[in-house]
């Protein structure tokens, strides 16, 4: 699966890049070689991120669905006890 940015996105991370690269490599790169460089690392990077991610939600969804039980048990054959706990009406 191809991690794609739409293009707001995709022109923001490119002046980030560029603003990043003057800023602390004091490299002054152009758009296309800024692209150029987002797209490497959408393609050989993001994937690590975007896998570790789908992980904590699988174990985060995992531990919601083994409540699930506890959360929603409804007791069988309950009617007796709950209707000695009412008062009597007469």
């Amino acid at each position: 699966m191809a991690i794609e940015l739409e293009r707001p996105e995709r022109e923001q991370a490119v002046a980030s890049l560029q603003r990043y690269l003057e800023a602390e490599l004091d490299e002054h790169v152009g758009n296309l070689a800024a692209g150029a460089l987002l797209g490497f690392f959408l393609e050989e990077i993001a994937p690590l991120v975007y896998n570790q991610a789908v992980a904590e939600v699988q174990e985060r969804l995992g531990q919601r669905v083994a409540e699930v039980d506890v959360e929603v048990h409804e007791g069988a054959f309950q009617y007796w006890s709950r209707r000695a706990a009412k008062p009597q009406r007469r």
